[in-house]
């Protein structure tokens, strides 16, 4: 197994198949695992690159809360493409990974090919709605720290998951789920790289983030796939892969 150390902390990659590559970071409380569907399919043609975040599945969970943030994130993310002699790949995520996506390109523009985010959300400006999605983010920290791993949800991307610690998830919602800043979603109409937006016909938390995201990033395509949820690649796999084979394809 691959492992990347980072100040102490080990991160876990895995790679599959060759040609271009496409990094894909996961849910919060999900881990990489959730990619399997997408890797066995896209593996043959392109460089499949999954990982687990600090705080989730296989990677370490340090005691400091410092240690989980935003900046982090971006940080373990161009690691892994550093480790794999990467110099520019498609970044996509779902929910948080696709936030993470975000804040990827706004710190390394250069080293994004294409944008892919899937059921996800750029923050907010105002911070009546930041603070909202905070109490939220601590209400999750709390039921881990409350009832361990008991407190995973029910959704198709985390039912999947293997977590080592319920204090790593706990602080991972502090530090990385919770929004401290407007600077991503500030960032959209600065995108210049084809951008795909892509959300499950019936993940309603995120309808409205989608459509959001898709008029503010210039030139973005966008993507509802029917009969899906939150985990849009799990729930209607044949209708997502096909949607990113599609826009993969057509990149230049």
């Amino acid at each position: 197994m691959p492992f990347l150390e980072r100040d102490g902390v080990r991160i876990f990659y895995e790679a599959a198949g060759e040609g271009p590559p496409v990094l894909l970071s996961h849910g919060y409380s999900a881990t990489s695992r959730m990619w399997r569907g997408q890797v066995e399919v896209l593996a043959p043609r392109y460089r499949i690159i999954t990982w687990d975040m600090r705080g989730h599945g296989q990677s370490d969970s340090p005691d400091d809360p410092a240690l989980y943030s935003e900046a982090a994130t971006v940080a373990d993310m161009a690691a892994i493409l550093d480790a794999l002699g990467i110099d520019t790949a498609v970044i996509g995520g779902l929910s948080l990974g696709g936030y993470m996506s975000l804040a990827f390109h706004l710190a390394h523009p250069g080293r994004v090919r294409a944008l892919m985010l899937f059921d996800t959300g750029p923050g907010y400006r105002n911070p009546a709605g930041r603070e909202v999605w905070n109490r939220t983010a601590e209400a999750r920290a709390v039921a881990f720290e409350t009832r361990g791993l008991d407190a995973l949800g029910a959704g198709a991307e985390v039912r999947i998951a293997q977590h080592r610690s319920a204090k790593g998830l706990a602080l991972a919602a502090r530090g990385m789920l919770a929004q401290f800043d407007s600077r991503v979603i500030e960032s959209l109409e600065t995108i210049r790289v084809p951008t795909l937006v892509l959300v499950g016909e019936k993940d309603e938390p995120f309808l409205g983030a989608t459509d959001y995201m898709a008029a503010k990033i210039p030139g973005a395509q966008k993507v509802v796939i029917p009969g899906a949820g939150h985990a849009a690649n799990i729930d209607n796999p044949a209708a997502f892969n096909a949607a990113v084979e599609a826009f993969l394809a057509a990149l230049p």
